[in-house]
């Protein structure tokens, strides 16, 4: 039988990006002890006010079909969000409600890009990212990050990556894998090249609230001459430890939404009305849950820095935001996948290398930080501990 073109564009884009962590799985299984550092899934449980918010929804009936684009009572709330984050009025017409910030990505993509367009990413990158621009025939255009700068933009490097087939740059920040948040500054000066190249700036907000040591978070969104070219997607996933809830979001201009809805509806013609209204809540509330998952995971990162100490062949930088800790394998002599295999199969450690996230992140390990802090400073242990015997 014969595929459609896209199957082929996907190819080793997805799964094939996990074997340590799918290695890990099949260890755990077969009785071994191991510490799970690989996958962004928060350990900690979500608000209970929001969980009973969804639970009175789903026994009031709230279990039919619904619009589109979302439930009034929604695209209010989300209204009301950004009008605050962004210190100008957003409108609810202004919103798409998906399930999850991939399909949000995957939408973007798809109602921007031709065959062949490129679209520049920030290397490392997320693993999925190159899926979304690939499946709808777009070319990722890499543009490396410095490790030893802590993961921030060069923009004369990002200048020299645009060409005339460039449409759009994909921003992450709070970055995931690399824990950077990108200034105020570097933001604008993206901004700016996006402006004179005339490209679309698709940004991944979806850690915009997890911002460590008095740091700030800043959006292209927030400039309002920048409304008709940004994309932001976004969800309470991360924010509020509900990942299968699956309710993400795009927020844009409202041409854009418009334009767009009838491609976002051939993937999924309404999301659950329950879960709307528990997302109309989370939006709309400060929660005691959200606050304590924030700082423990500071301090989950300063117990695994503090637990590499004493080494002299592996270090790691506070993350600057996010839930992730880049940690620098290179002094090894290893590649971060080969170090995350002998990691997991002589310490019984799991983690992503980082060559998962793209060429900048060779020699890096990905370490989430979804175990509570004495499995972390077990962790660095034992990480130390095999850099150490490595000759």
């Amino acid at each position: 039988m014969r595929y459609a073109k896209i199957t082929d564009r996907v190819a080793g884009l997805g799964s094939d990006k996990w074997a340590v962590h799918m290695e890990g799985k099949q260890r755990r299984a077969a009785g071994d002890k191991v510490i799970f550092l690989s996958i962004g899934e928060p350990d900690l449980p979500p608000p209970v006010a929001i969980l009973d918010v969804a639970a009175k929804s789903m026994k009031a009936g709230r279990t039919k079909y619904s619009g589109g684009n979302g439930e009034a009572q929604l695209l209010d709330a989300l209204s009301a969000h950004y009008t605050k984050q962004t210190g100008r009025a957003i409108a609810p017409e202004q919103f798409l409600f998906l399930p999850g910030t991939q399909t949000a990505l995957a939408v973007a993509f798809l109602s921007i890009l031709e065959l062949g367009d490129e679209v520049i990413l920030f290397d490392p990158y997320y693993a999925t990212y190159e899926a979304v621009v690939s499946a709808p025939g777009g070319v990722p255009v890499p543009v490396k990050l410095d490790p030893d700068r802590g993961f921030h933009p060069d923009l004369a490097l990002l200048e020299k990556a645009i060409t005339k087939k460039t449409r759009a740059i994909l921003l992450n920040s709070p970055s995931n894998p690399t824990g950077a948040v990108f200034t105020e500054t570097e933001i604008k000066g993206i901004s700016a090249l996006a402006v004179k190249h005339d490209l679309w700036i698709v940004s991944d907000e979806v850690y915009a609230t997890l911002i460590h040591a008095g740091g700030k978070f800043y959006s292209p969104f927030f400039e309002p001459e920048l409304e008709e070219r940004v994309i932001v997607c976004s969800s309470i996933s991360k924010t509020h430890a509900l990942p299968g809830f699956r309710c993400g979001w795009i927020a844009a201009s409202a041409d854009f939404c418009a334009k767009v809805i009838p491609v976002s509806e051939t993937l999924l013609f309404g999301s659950p009305q329950f879960l709307q209204d528990a997302t109309a809540f989370a939006l709309s509330h400060e929660f005691a849950e959200t606050k304590l998952m924030q700082a423990l995971y500071v301090a989950r990162a300063r117990a695994l820095i503090d637990g590499l100490g004493g080494s002299n062949r592996v270090f790691a930088h506070m993350p600057e935001g996010g839930m992730f800790v880049m940690v620098d394998v290179r002094k090894t002599g290893l590649s971060g996948e080969a170090f995350a295999f002998r990691l997991l199969r002589e310490k019984g450690v799991v983690t992503m290398p980082g060559e998962s996230f793209g060429d900048a992140g060779a020699g890096h390990l990905r370490v989430a930080l979804t175990v509570d802090e004495a499995q972390i400073a077990e962790a660095a242990r034992r990480i130390a501990e095999l850099a150490a015997g490595i000759t």
